[in-house]
């Protein structure tokens, strides 16, 4: 039984998911059924198992561990997928989801990231990107009747699977390398050569980065990011920005900080020059948006930006930056996609920025929520999001790397224009546009009041959520 320890978590999320599954094909037409009670269900248990692993390292078949980086990035998952149901209390019947179908989804594709956090061996990685990326695929385009989403989940799976195609090259060639896709005897080989890198260990290298690079959304592979997160319902939108950069990441870390890290010195100006082109590019380019969820995407490309710029501190504080990074932007980023969702109604969806003109005074609560999320967006005090951007441009500023932290200030202070530009309107213009906004179910609304109290007690009492990331961080080795 202990080999299966590792993996409870994902297990919870399957049963989970096949308890849903089952629920849909037995419910009577007509009947109502509580989908999101037994998605939250799967999300505590994996939740509550997690807790239950920290420090014990345990390792599952040789290929998954559960060591307290993975749950950490387990936790939030969880986060992610929890108040991803409880927002979209309401908002799926509304859309007209096939609910069943979409929190199985959501259920496997969160499996998937926690078995991508926790692989050791990168053809699990591999196969865990695939178990995520094909349930968020669905998702995108869920809403039958939408031609944009279709659209939206043709482009992303085309470009998926390129960049699939490319991550799986890179796992061959380091493969050639070591005679295994295990990163321990991947790490071990690369260490002994690292003197006189061969052309195997630069193309496993470069390879795998553009796998990783397009599903962070990082530039210049971020093409898919603006259509399908416009084409997508909203809160799959806030699932896919938050959960699967996420994983991404952790995979990234756990890759490039310990089997590629004897190649710091090749990996670290590739991906310098990565993160400034995705921190100018994701600002300029949101600048220009009339669209709030095409503005979020390129928001989305420029938070990647300052993650790497934590992956390329790879100091102990650089490593611990990441982790708390990903958390205050899961609740951050969430819950501004909450507050469209809660806006939003089965004719349209509230999407354009002229639509939050004057919501101070037709919904003085949801505009309060939403100045907050995008002020913390922002890197405002005292939010997560202003924690999160000390803590990462702090690391590289620690690491020698200034000109990259002072880029990214400037990039931060530039993206402040496209966020102000949203609480201007909504509170100092009595211009309202016509319609009647809809009524806020109570589990959206308790959704809403938990990324709040996320956003503000990350950025107040950080401390003990940047002593677990510390902490976690040096268990990848």
């Amino acid at each position: 039984m202990n080999d299966f320890a590792a993996i409870t978590p994902i297990l919870t999320l399957s049963l989970a998911a096949c308890g849903v599954m089952l629920a849909e094909a037995f419910r009577p037409k007509g009947d109502r059924m509580p989908m999101e009670l037994l998605a939250l269900i799967g999300f505590g248990g994996a939740l509550v198992s997690s807790i239950f692993l920290w420090d014990h390292d345990a390792i599952s078949f040789r290929v998954i561990r559960a060591d307290n980086f993975a749950l950490f990035v387990n936790i939030i998952v969880c986060i992610v997928g929890a108040l991803t149901v409880l927002l979209s209390g309401g908002a799926a019947d509304r859309d007209g989801l096939p609910i069943g179908e979409y929190y199985a989804l959501m259920l496997f594709s969160a499996a998937g990231m926690m078995m991508m956090a926790g692989a050791i061996d990168l053809l699990v990685i591999f196969i865990a990107l695939e178990i995520m990326s094909l349930g968020v695929y669905v998702m995108t385009g869920i809403r039958r009747t939408s031609p944009e989403g279709a659209e939206a989940a043709m482009k992303y799976f085309v470009l998926g699977a390129f960049s699939s195609a490319f991550f799986l090259y890179g796992i061959a060639f380091a493969y050639g390398i070591a005679g295994s896709t295990e990163l321990s005897r991947i790490g071990a080989e690369i260490a002994a050569l690292a003197q006189q890198p061969n052309v195997l260990m630069l193309l496993a290298m470069v390879l795998l980065i553009v796998g990783f690079a397009f599903k962070v959304s990082a530039v210049p592979f971020h093409m898919w990011t603006p259509d399908a997160y416009q084409g997508a319902p909203i809160l799959v939108t806030g699932f896919m920005s938050t959960g699967v950069k996420a994983a991404a990441f952790a995979a990234f870390v756990r890759v490039f900080l310990w089997a590629f890290e004897p190649m710091q010195a090749h990996w670290i100006p590739a991906l310098t020059t990565v993160a400034f082109l995705t921190m100018i590019v994701g600002t300029v380019a949101g600048v220009l948006q009339s669209s709030v969820k095409r503005m979020l995407a390129y928001s989305s490309i420029a938070h990647a930006g300052y993650i790497l710029v934590g992956l390329i501190a790879a100091s102990d504080t650089g490593k611990a930056s990441i982790l708390f990074y990903l958390l205050a932007y899961a609740v951050t980023n969430l819950g501004a996609f909450g507050v469209m969702a809660a806006l939003s109604t089965r004719q349209r969806e509230f999407d354009d920025i002229r639509e939050f003109t004057g919501l101070w005074h037709r919904r003085p609560g949801l505009a309060g929520l939403m100045t907050v999320f995008l002020l913390s967006l922002g890197g405002f005090p005292p939010t997560a999001g202003f924690v999160a951007k000390w803590y990462v441009f702090g690391a590289a500023m620690e690491t020698g790397h200034y000109w990259l932290a002072i880029v990214g200030v400037l990039s931060s202070v530039v993206a402040v224009f496209y966020y102000l530009r949203i609480v201007i309107g909504m509170y100092m213009t009595d211009e309202r546009p016509e319609g009647a906004l809809p009524r806020l179910p109570g589990l959206a609304m308790a959704g809403l009041t938990l990324a709040l109290a996320g956003v503000l007690y990350l950025g107040i009492l950080p401390a003990r959520a940047i002593d677990a990331a510390r902490a976690s961080i040096g268990t990848i080795f």
